[in-house]
Formats: structure tokens, sequence, C-alpha cells
């Protein structure tokens, strides 16, 4: 007979506490980079790997870890990674020197898979007409943890040392890592398909030298011996990987899952959607603390800004972030309704609109508040529907590795979407300064509002999900 399982409530309330954590962890660093380079003495190029690193790390790791999920079980594989984390955190708390931090950063990136990992559970323990407002809620944690890691880190900062800001991760974390153990059932799902080793190396080879050369561009220079190396070893190892897989009989990811128009076009508009997000993250608190950081008669000469502490840059995004938390089950509700490419549409659109807001009105805190706001209940919508449009298109012991691309294509396009949006600001400037003009931040907030709009053509061309075939019914339920 089998066990009786909890109740699906009480899951997602430990998923929701889990993803918050990793959420908490990933914008906290942000604010404290210019710290971090003081304290430890490392210069702008290394304290800015405290971020590549676990940004590289993540990348990998995440389709992995959910590969690893289908196959092991997802519960699991949740400990796996939060495990990773909580030593992560520990270790950067500690850690005496720039290296040892990037190490234990690259350490953290295994919490990546959180959110894929989650999102199969949730399939699996859900019921079907639950199952899409689930996923609308973590997906909103993701947005609301990101707003207040911002606000807390800059409490921290202001009032101690920088370190606490990897102690008050480490406490969450491992909460999370006892309730998950403790609380949440293992997926009755599984995948019976061996581990493509070889599908997996190449796999990471393409993503590091994608992202570590999209990273370093700007420094490295755009058409240096080493970037271009890299970009040339990234599209030889994609090539490779793609070959593998539709060779081998047990691929890291079927590739002709991946090729279907559904999950085709959402991983379009994940990768759009990453880039037209830059601005929420990189773009808007540099505006807002502008002037800051500059000499007065440099200063004097800005006409935008506010001059914005730390914490009071985090204020900017936190009403966004807040109503992000009604936006991803708002999301999942509608899907229900008339489909989750709807949403995705919406929410492109919102995140379109408040770009071009962005670019039209900024001279007032409230403008920028709002236009955040706006963009952050696109987010919400946009996260939510994603990763509904997934889970509904693939097998269920294909869920973990199909988010988890997704959640790849989201990360390369934010990366690229950042080092664009460095590159206008850096070739727009004051006179004799490095300062960027209002004009480079309006041209920045006007590409990302072009970007969200493709996306919103794309996610309208997403047709609804395929219907099964048999054999994968079969598979889901064994």
């Amino acid at each position: 007979m089998d066990e009786p399982r909890q109740h699906y409530g009480l899951t997602l309330g430990i998923l929701a506490f889990a993803a918050s954590a990793f959420a908490l962890q990933q914008t906290m660093v942000v604010p404290a980079l210019p710290e971090l380079q003081r304290e430890l003495g490392a210069s702008t190029t290394w304290v800015t790997w405290v971020l590549t690193g676990f940004l590289l790390s993540a990348a990998v790791l995440t389709p992995i870890l959910g590969k690893l999920g289908d196959r092991f079980g997802k519960e699991r594989l949740l400990v796996v990674s939060l495990g990773a984390f909580l030593v992560g955190c520990v270790g950067c708390a500690a850690a005496p020197n720039i290296w040892a931090l990037i190490a234990f950063r690259i350490v953290s990136g295994a919490a990546g898979a959180v959110f894929p990992l989650s999102f199969g559970i949730i399939r699996d323990e859900f019921p079907p007409e639950r199952t899409k407002i689930g996923i609308g809620l973590l997906s909103a944690v993701f947005g609301v943890g990101g707003g207040f890691g911002l606000v807390l880190s800059g409490l921290i900062i202001d009032h101690a040392s920088w370190r606490w800001l990897f102690v008050v991760g480490a406490i969450g974390v491992a909460v999370a890592l006892v309730f998950v153990h403790r609380f949440v059932p293992e997926s009755p799902v599984r995948s019976t398909s061996r581990i493509d080793v070889p599908g997996a190396i190449l796999l990471s080879v393409f993503l590091v030298t994608l992202l570590l050369g999209l990273s370093e561009g700007a420094s490295w220079g755009w058409t240096s011996s080493a970037v271009l190396g890299l970009v040339a070893l990234s599209a030889a190892s994609g090539v490779l990987w793609v070959v593998l897989e539709l060779n081998v009989d047990q691929p890291l990811i079927d590739m002709r899952v991946l090729a279907e128009r559904p999950v085709l076009l959402t991983n379009i508009t994940a990768l759009i959607s990453g880039f037209a997000m830059f601005g929420s993250f990189v773009l808007v608190p540099r505006f807002v603390e502008a002037p800051g950081g500059v000499p007065a008669e440099v200063a004097a000469r800005v006409d935008y800004g506010f001059g914005a502490s730390a914490t009071t840059t985090g204020l900017y995004l936190l009403p966004g972030s807040l109503l992000m938390l009604f936006a991803g089950p708002a999301a999942g509700l509608l899907g229900r309704r008339i489909g989750s490419k709807w949403p995705l549409a919406i929410g492109m659109a919102l995140i379109a609109i408040s770009a071009a807001t962005l670019a039209a009105l900024h001279a007032a805190p409230w403008h920028v508040v709002a236009a955040m706001a706006g963009m952050s209940l696109g987010v919400g919508f946009a996260f939510a529907a994603m990763a509904a449009l997934i889970t509904e298109a693939v097998p269920p012991t294909e869920t973990g590795i199909a988010t988890g691309i997704n959640t790849v294509m989201r990360t390369v396009g934010a990366v690229i979407g950042a080092q664009v949006g460095a590159a206008i600001l850096t070739a727009d400037t004051l006179a004799g300064t490095e300062v960027p003009t209002e004009g480079a931040y309006v041209i920045a907030f006007a590409l990302a509002a072009a970007a969200a709009a493709v996306a919103v053509v794309v996610a309208v061309l997403v047709t609804p999900t395929r219907r099964r075939r048999p054999a994968e019914v079969a598979l889901g339920a064994s």
C-alpha cells in the first residue's frame, strides 16, 4: 500500500522558502561589490568574478542537476543543491581573501537548480488544476526575493560587515535544507535513461566559454585573441553537443523536444526577456545612484539621478518586487483559463511599456518607482508563464532538464543585455569623464523596450502543447 502523501500546500510553502533563500543571495552581493573590493584589496576585474563565477557555475550546473533530478529523484537533488549552497555561503562568510570568496561563490552556483527541481516537484505533487498556480507563486518568489535582497544588502553594507551578507544567507539556506529533507516527498516520477556524460561535458564547455566570452569581452577587448578563441570554442562545442545529442540513444536532453514549437519559442522568449530585463538590476540602480561617487565638479554636470544610497536604491525596486508576489499566481490563474502563452505575451508587453516609460520619464523618483513596478508585474507574468509552458510541453521525466535549459536561456540573455547596456553607457559619456550621459540611459532603456516588444510577437506565436504520445504517458506513469 502506498504511503499517504502530505498536502501539496505544505510542499509549496517549503519550496517557496527554499527559492527565496536562493533569490536573496543572488542579488545581495551586487551592492556589496565596492565594499568587497576595498576590504579584500581586489582589483575591479577580480571582484566582478564574485558575480561571474556564480553565474558560470549556475549556468552549467542548473541543467545537469535538473537532469540528475529527473533520473535519481528531484527532492534528493534539491537537498544536494541546497547542501552545496550552504557550504558556499559559510565559506564566503569566512573567506580570508578574494580568491577564496570567488571559489566558494562557484560552489554556491549549484543552487541555480533550485527552481527547475522545484518546478518538477510541483508538477509531480500538485493536482493538475493547481499546477500553474503553484508554478506562478514559485516564479514570483524569484523576483520578490531578488528585490528584498537588494534592500537587505543595502542595510547590512551601511551598518555592518559584508560577511553578514553570507551569514544571513547561510541561516536561511540551512533552515530550507532541513525543511526540504524532512517534509518534501520524493518524486514518484523518474527517468530510466542513463546520464549522458559526454553530452554534459560538451554542454558545460559550451556554456562556460560562451558566458565567459560575453562577460569579459568589454574588459579583454571584443576582438582580442582570448575572446575570439572563447567564441570559436563555444561555437564548436555547441555544434558538437547538438550532433551528439541527435545521435545517442539516451541524450542529456532530447533535441527534438527542444525543437518543438512550444518549447523552442518559449526558450527564445526567455532569451529575449533576459536581454530586455537588464535595465531592472543593472541600469536602474546605477541611474538612481548618480551622480554619487564622482568629484563635485563632475557631479555638477550630471543632470539626472537622485544620489541614492545603497539602501535607498533597493527601496526603488521594492514596491515592484512586492507586486510580483501577486503577478505569478495571477498568471497561473489566467493561464488555466486562456492558455499560458497569453500571460507570457502580457508580461512581455508590460516589460516593453515599462522600459519605454523609463526612457521617456525619469526626472522624478516616482517615475522610476512606477516604471519598475510595471516591469516587475511583467516579469512575474512572464516567468510564471514560461515555466508553465515548458512543463506542459515536455514529458514528466524531462521536466528538470527542460526547465533548467529555459533558466539558462534567460541567463544568457541577461548577460548579453548587461554587456550591451554597459557598452552603450561607455560609448556616450560626458566630455573628459567616464560618466554616462542621460542620452545613453535613454537609448539603453529604449533598446530594452524594443527587445521586449519582439518577445511579445514571439510569445503570441507559441502554440498549444502537443498531445503527448501514449509511450510518453506510460513512461511518466511508471
